[in-house]
């Protein structure tokens, strides 16, 4: 079995807490070597670090999620800029847009998704961005950002959206919403687009696929959707894997095994 990179897995969540090293094992023997845990506010940062120095082959990202605004503070933009100088990191995120409720925050979400590009740009930091009925203003402010990197976390948008995002040097992370049959318009663009504009990932605990349904997600299941992928695609699972590994290893520079 080849290899993969869960590139978007938050093993900080506290329904991990009873099973974190069990879940992590049985990623490892499905063939998951390496996960990205994206942050998503301030208070989860010291938990992300202390799991990646618990557990090798594990990365952290730090940000501040935009479903999250009620615990974000102003300071917390200055103090994230501090935590990326004194920790190992390999983005910046999770940080983004979501006006799936409204936009009656558009401008707050706003200032902290500007000032969280700014930063990552600054560093040098490939970007997580979490993009739900946004991505218009995602791709403006991608635009202003030139020298940035990055993926659009369990990408949810039109083949014209995704081509302009591969063209300004962004990945799409594919989660296991593929697996639905109903999700037509996301499976074409997997079809579609360059396979060099892919990279995989869980999500987990959350989006379970169609296998998993309502149950807890884990990295492990993530070979579930990639068959999916693959035979959109009309390739091979190996050959596929290989390919997503080395989008995913050049995107946040994470070393080979």
């Amino acid at each position: 079995m080849p290899d993969l990179i869960d590139t978007h897995c938050h093993l900080d969540d506290d329904r991990f807490d009873v099973d974190r090293a069990e879940m992590i094992a049985r990623a490892r023997s499905s063939g998951v070597r390496q996960i990205v845990i994206p942050a998503t506010t301030a208070e989860r940062w010291s938990k992300v670090k202390q799991i990646t120095q618990q557990f090798p082959d594990v990365y952290a990202a730090y940000g501040l999620h935009p479903m999250f605004m009620l615990e974000h503070q102003q300071s917390h933009l200055n103090e994230l800029d501090s935590w990326l100088d004194q920790q190992k990191v390999v983005a910046v995120g999770e940080c983004g847009l979501d006006f799936f409720q409204g936009n009656q925050d558009q401008q707050n979400q706003l200032e902290f998704y500007r000032a969280q590009l700014d930063i990552a740009q600054n560093h040098r930091l490939p970007v997580i961005i979490h993009a739900r009925k946004s991505l218009d203003l995602i791709l403006r402010e991608i635009r202003r950002h030139t020298a940035l990197r990055g993926v659009i976390h369990s990408f949810s948008g039109s083949l014209q959206q995704a081509q302009q995002l591969f063209d300004l040097g962004f990945k799409l992370g594919i989660a296991a919403t593929i697996s639905y049959e109903r999700a037509n318009k996301l499976r074409q663009i997997v079809c579609d687009i360059d396979i060099d504009a892919l990279v995989i990932e869980s999500d987990a605990p959350d989006q379970p696929g169609q296998q998993h349904r309502g149950e807890r997600n884990e990295p492990a299941y993530i070979w579930q959707h990639l068959s999916v992928m693959a035979e959109l695609r009309g390739v091979e699972k190996d050959t596929l894997a290989s390919k997503l590994l080395t989008n995913s290893q050049q995107l946040f520079g994470l070393k080979s095994f």
